[in-house]
């Protein structure tokens, strides 16, 4: 999602606000092609063996992009109306870093939203439950699941997308921040969409402000962070 959109942005001359979605739909087509290929036979494995296939295939596409794209780091040429800084309180906060806050939040209800009040969100609940019973009453399973993982892939693309200007993008991206991705949903929890949102929030400016306050201790901190949370609340978030 990210090349996409840099490639649009960059190369191509394409309004920043229109590469966005047009990431989420390449990546979503990409998901939709991977679940039906690949990930389709795995349902019925343990979640184990689906995450070390991810894994894996984390590590065929990063040598794919190194190979077609390269591996200097690119960044996003963004709208000048998202460049600079709003002050907030006498805290300096960069209108980009804030559209995307504002943006994950609101997509954020609306998925929790769709979850837990429209007929799709029960039939997928239903579905994750229980395969067989959701089978059994008239919901088309695996329909379910191909639209889910399609749709995840395209907020997946969609991330990467919104995060490149600001983490820089190279075919290593996904490895250097997978176990940021890890720790965020197992503090957040997988019983809500609010629960890895806050997570990501509260992880986020406990990382940023040990590695400003204490440079040694940084990465010391997000991990101590995730300990106590865990042992306050097992389940997350």
């Amino acid at each position: 999602g990210g090349y996409v959109c840099a490639v649009l942005v960059n190369q191509a001359g394409w309004p920043f606000f229109l590469g966005l979605p047009l990431a989420f739909v390449a990546s979503a087509a990409i998901g939709a092609v991977l679940e039906r290929l690949l990930y389709r036979h795995l349902y019925a494995r343990s979640h184990l063996d689906q995450v070390l296939f991810s894994v894996g295939l984390v590590f065929m596409s990063v040598a794919a992009v190194d190979y077609i794209m390269g591996s200097s780091r690119i960044f996003i040429k963004l709208p000048s109306a998202l460049e600079g800084q709003i002050d907030f309180f006498g805290v300096g906060i960069g209108r980009y870093r804030l559209m995307i806050i504002v943006i994950c939040g609101l997509l954020t209800a609306v998925l929790q939203l769709i979850l837990a009040r429209t007929r799709f969100g029960s039939r997928l609940r239903a579905a994750v439950d229980d395969p067989r019973a959701a089978s059994g009453l008239g919901i088309n399973v695996p329909q379910v699941f191909a639209f889910t993982f399609a749709f995840g892939c395209g907020l997946a693309g969609l991330g990467g997308a919104l995060s490149a200007e600001v983490l820089g993008l190279d075919p290593y991206f996904p490895l250097k921040f997978m176990i940021y991705f890890l720790i965020v949903v197992t503090v957040g929890g997988s019983s809500s969409m609010t629960g890895p949102f806050l997570a990501s929030l509260l992880l986020g400016i406990a990382d940023v402000a040990g590695k400003y306050y204490v440079p040694k201790m940084g990465p010391f901190v997000i991990y101590t962070l995730m300990i106590v949370i865990l042992l306050w609340r097992p389940n997350g978030l």
